[in-house]
């Protein structure tokens, strides 16, 4: 079964397509024992509602190398569920190290997708698409202001540098499914027409404050997640996670 299979098959199953992201802020908790007491209890409240869960590599990162034993143990927590794990990484490097990465991510930790920046082109991604039933999602047009610096800057041929990114999709091998990362912050018909149809992961939903209402009527019909992290995890605190998840899932399949 390919990743997309797999993410089809939980989206309907849920009847949503809620990417809860797991993004712990270190500076909002007593001590990493904390952070991953926190993370578990979202975890296991939103599974429910969960197409996907989305922890963020950096949040962890920053807590040094028990930040790593967390997230070892967050991501057993999360098979626990049965709910795919697209590891956010946005990693992008030469190919041999890429491998590694791959390795790591997908070897040892055996999430079920990762974030990739393509901009040292496709042999940068490779590595990571020799894994069956793996996914990959590459950076097209993100959720900061800064994706006009280069993601939506216009190329000499009429296209835009994302429409390069979206190339890529279409050099999927049969083990790995590539995806795209569209920031609803930055969505607009004009760039999901430019988009192929392929898994999105979309950013950008709650805090951000995209608008949902930029993906109605676009009938993809490859599956797509929407995140909501700060939304869910540190927002209206008088709510449980369970309640916010239930809300956001209702919202995105009333749109979706």
């Amino acid at each position: 079964m390919t990743y997309a299979e797999t993410l089809q098959n939980r989206i309907a199953a849920t009847g949503s397509g809620l990417c809860v992201g797991i993004d712990p802020r270190p500076d909002l908790h007593d001590s990493p024992a904390a952070i991953q007491t926190f993370c578990e209890k979202v975890i296991e409240e939103t599974a429910e509602y969960a197409a996907v869960f989305k922890p963020n590599i950096a949040y962890f990162e920053a807590l040094g190398v028990v930040g790593y034993q967390i997230m070892e143990t967050l991501i057993g927590r999360m098979k626990e569920t049965g709910v795919p794990i697209v590891l956010d990484a946005k990693r992008g490097d030469i190919g041999t190290t890429q491998e590694h990465y791959a390795m790591g991510y997908f070897g040892n930790w055996d999430v079920d997708a990762v974030t990739l920046s393509p901009y040292m082109g496709f042999d940068s991604v490779e590595p990571f698409l020799k894994y069956p039933g793996k996914g990959v999602y590459l950076l097209g047009v993100t959720s900061n202001a800064g994706a006009t610096d280069l993601e939506l800057h216009d190329l000499a041929s009429g296209r835009k540098v994302f429409e390069l990114v979206g190339d890529m999709a279409g050099r999927a091998t049969e083990a790995g499914s590539i995806g795209l990362v569209l920031g609803l912050t930055n969505a607009s018909a004009e760039v999901l027409a430019r988009l192929p149809d392929v898994p999105l992961l979309i950013p950008g939903l709650g805090a951000q404050g995209g608008d949902l209402d930029a993906l109605a009527g676009q009938n993809r019909k490859a599956p797509s997640v929407i995140n909501v992290s700060r939304g869910i995890l540190y927002a209206d605190d008088h709510l449980s996670f369970s309640e916010k998840a239930k809300d956001y899932a209702n919202r995105i399949a009333s749109i979706t």
